[in-house]
């Protein structure tokens, strides 16, 4: 027997809201030629899917609905392949519960 869940997880998300910073990413991928095995991982593993990858074949990220979840963190910050702190006061993610 299979039951449905009440609420789903991305109704739930879509619950909370994101005061984007324009022009100042806490997120920053360290340029690069070819990506690190850590920043592909990031592109499938980034709950918000806050990463892709360009034309080019290198990783990008677009800080506007990043849950600040740290997942990017520990997969790729101590290898140096991103810089990340956390937003300005009043900026991020604006988590509702409910």
């Amino acid at each position: 027997m299979t039951t449905e869940p009440d609420v789903r997880v991305e109704d739930k998300l879509y619950q909370n809201r994101y005061r984007v910073d324009s022009g100042r990413s806490h997120i920053k991928v360290t340029p690069h030629e070819t990506p690190s095995p850590e920043l592909l991982a990031l592109v499938k593993l980034c709950p918000a899917r806050c990463y892709e990858l360009n034309g080019k074949g290198q990783v990008e990220v677009a800080h506007d609905g990043c849950m600040e979840c740290g997942t990017c963190r520990v997969l790729a910050e101590g290898k140096g392949d991103i810089t990340w702190t956390y937003p300005r006061g009043g900026y991020g993610v604006l988590f509702k519960f409910g």
